[in-house]
């Protein structure tokens, strides 16, 4: 899964996290408490604004949780024991996957 963000946006709320993730944001919610790696900031109302690089960890936690079905621990350790490795594989998967998009587009308009 890869999520397109705005590069002139610095915040997005939980509401936009959990529509890009096509999940609800009781577990946007629950993966902020779960994963000592996501930190959003919280407003004057108490909302949660994800930075980029909340959303970029979000996108690895679902990566490990939804599509190669690790357990909420076991990705917890995964994170923690190889989260650069682990972070640099799912970039170059999610830059192919882009590329992949853009030849698909180009070949359509041949």
């Amino acid at each position: 899964m890869h999520i397109e963000l705005s590069p002139d946006k610095r915040y997005y709320s939980i509401g936009e996290v959990a529509k890009a993730f096509d999940v609800n944001a009781s577990l946007i919610r629950f993966w902020d408490k779960e994963f000592d790696v996501l930190k959003p900031k919280k407003n004057a109302k108490g909302n949660r604004m994800f930075t980029p690089e909340d959303v970029k960890n979000l996108q690895l936690i679902y990566h490990l949780v939804k599509e190669r079905g690790f357990t909420l621990e076991g990705a917890k350790t995964h994170l923690k024991e190889g989260k650069k490795q682990t972070l640099d594989k799912f970039d170059i998967v999610a830059k192919l996957e882009t590329i992949k998009a853009q030849l698909t587009d180009l070949k359509k308009n041949l």
